[in-house]
């Protein structure tokens, strides 16, 4: 796997779950851990998110035909 597939298929739904997560963390007030950590959380997953997003996606083989 080379890192445009990783990119495509690995970081960047985890980089959406992160952010998902972060806005659930500090949304809850039961556990401060984290509620503390939220915002950092979000931060990661929006980073990580600009990275997959921005850098070229993989190219499809030629001899697939979708159509």
């Amino acid at each position: 796997m080379n890192y445009k597939v990783f990119l495509a298929r690995v970081l960047e739904p985890v980089s959406i779950w992160l952010m998902v997560i972060g806005v659930v963390a500090l949304c809850q007030p039961w556990v401060n851990v984290l509620h503390l950590y939220a915002t950092t959380i979000t931060l990661v997953g929006i980073i990580g998110f600009n990275i997959a997003v921005h850098l070229p996606t993989p190219d499809r083989p030629e001899d697939e035909d979708h159509g």
